[in-house]
This record gives structure tokens, sequence and C-alpha cells, in this order.
């Protein structure tokens, strides 16, 4: 009889643990428990700690936490006819628990084939230059579009971002070509650049030379007039100090010289020409003797 009690008790006790971790129900800060009791609707519950009915309650799980969603490859045509295949991602989160789980049975699936048709008719009205130029422009129309279809399931989209875009291999070719041609482009403009900024430069640098050559000339020669000037000068001042003595006999050095020359020299002491100048003075009128020049040393030569 005790051991049957004791069976009783032990099989009592595992009931209720199993119970008990059937009920009780831990729900984390970033999760709800969407609640049914005998298949209606009865809330979200959490977070923290929740008792359920195993007999006339269901629940559903939902994270709130954003995630996201890997679109494969789309093939799309644009505005000019061309078929590019793309793949993004959708950044989404649960912003209404209740609703998240009553509106949508599978929300990955709708999800991506709502973004396949959306994806096409964003496309569908760019042309391929602006698929390929204008990505967030791009980005932010699949977000508005997305977003209009999926609040009406308690979730928001928050963030679509193209990953991959690939153009048709004609398109891709041409595009080489063109990348191709503007990498030559830039190179000769570089180098004509170049070319026109060395000959400015040496342009700038021959002028700057003829600048400093000139104002070097200039300043040689007020050097060498200066130096002139002052030679002048001292020649006066010693010339004022020299007596008549010291001038005769420079004189006569200078006969000398002149006498030692192979020419033929007619020499004419200036004694004589004076003699001659004041008797031509005597026969002259005043006024005539007035205006002749008085006569100093006339020296007088033919070459040989």
């Amino acid at each position: 009889m005790t051991a049957l009690i004791l069976v009783i008790v032990a099989v009592v006790v595992v009931g209720l643990i199993m119970l008990a971790a059937v009920s009780i129900k831990i729900v984390r800060e970033y999760q709800r428990v969407v609640l049914f009791r005998l298949g209606r609707a009865s809330g979200a519950r959490g977070p923290g700690f929740t008792v359920i009915n195993p007999i006339t309650d269901r629940i559903n799980w939902v994270d709130l936490r954003e995630q996201y969603l890997e679109i494969p490859h789309q093939t799309a045509i644009t505005r000019d006819n061309a078929a590019i295949a793309i793949d993004f991602i959708i950044f989404y989160k649960v912003l209404d628990p209740l609703t998240s789980v009553l509106a949508v049975k599978d929300f990955r699936g709708a999800a991506i084939n709502i973004a396949s048709t959306t994806l096409r008719s964003v496309v569908g009205d760019m042309s391929l230059d602006d698929v390929l130029s204008k990505r967030e422009a791009m980005n932010d129309a699949l977000r508005l579009k997305l977003d209009e279809v999926t609040e009406r399931w308690g979730v928001k989209v928050g963030n679509v971002e193209v990953r991959e875009i690939k153009p048709p291999p004609a398109v891709l070719e041409a595009m080489t070509r063109q990348m191709g041609a503007e990498r030559a482009r830039r190179a000769l403009v570089t180098e004509a650049e170049g070319q026109k900024q060395a000959s400015v430069t040496v342009a700038e640098g021959q002028k700057q030379a003829a600048i400093l050559q000139a104002e070097g000339d200039r300043q040689s020669a007020e050097l060498r007039a200066q130096g002139f000037a002052a030679a002048l000068r001292r020649i006066m001042e010693v010339a004022d100090d020299v007596d008549p003595n010291t001038m005769t006999l420079q004189y006569l050095e200078t006969l000398k010289q002149i006498g030692t020359s192979a020419s033929t020299k007619f020499v004419i002491p200036a004694e004589l020409t004076s003699l001659l100048a004041g008797i031509v003075n005597t026969g002259r009128t005043p006024n005539a003797a007035a205006n002749g020049n008085a006569a100093g040393p006339v020296l007088r030569g033919t070459d040989n």
C-alpha cells in the first residue's frame, strides 16, 4: 500500500512538472507571444513570465528585432527595353505582433513575391543609365512601394539595398569600351595640362631670367658710370693741385711720344701759334678780334 501511494505521488509530481513546463512561458524582451484561446485571438503576451492553459490555449512566437530578407536575382526590363538581373536585400521589423500573425500566413514568401513584382514595376519606369547610376533613387522607390504593402501586415520595411546589377553582355562590353575611352581621354588631358604647365613654367623662368639680366646690366652700367665719374673727379682734383712746371713736363713728354711714332708730323709750338694769333688779331677789326678764338697748341701730321 505504501509503495502504491509513493508511485501515485511520483506520477502526480511528474505530471505537475510537465504541466508547469507546458503552462509557464518566459518571454524575452525582443519577443512577443500571440495567444489563441479556443481558436480566438486573445492578444499578445510578454515580455516576462506568462502562464497559459495547455488544453485551451495555443501560442505563436513573434520576433520584434529587425531582420533581413535576401531577394535572389530577378530579371526586369528597363524603359529602354534592356533586360537586367538585380538582387537586393530588404530590412524589416515587426511593429504589430498580432497583425503580423493574423494578416499573413507566410511573411517571407509573401515578401519575396511582392518584392519581385515591385522591382519590375520600379525598373520599368527607369532607363538603363538611371538604373546603373541612380541606385539610391531606386532603393527609395522600392522601399516606399514595399512599405505600402507590408504596412497592412504589421511589418515596417526600414531599408532596401540593391546589392548587384547585371546588365546584358553587350551593354557590359560597351561600358568597358566607354571606360577605356574615358581613361584615354583623361590621360591625354592630363598630359596636355602637364605640357601646358611646363611651357608656362619655362616661359616664366625665361622672363625672370631676362628681367634679372637686364637689371644686372643696368646696375653694371651704373657702376661703370659711377666709376668713370669718380675717376674724372679724382683727375680733376689732382689737376687742380698740379703746378705749371709739372704741366709743362707732361706737355713735353706727350710731344716726345708723338715724335716717336712712324708717321710724319709737323709740330707747331704753342708759343708760335700765340704769336701768330696776335699778329692776325692786330689786322682785324675789334669785333673780329673779339670773335677770334685763342689758339692753343696745334699739331699737324700726315701719314707716310
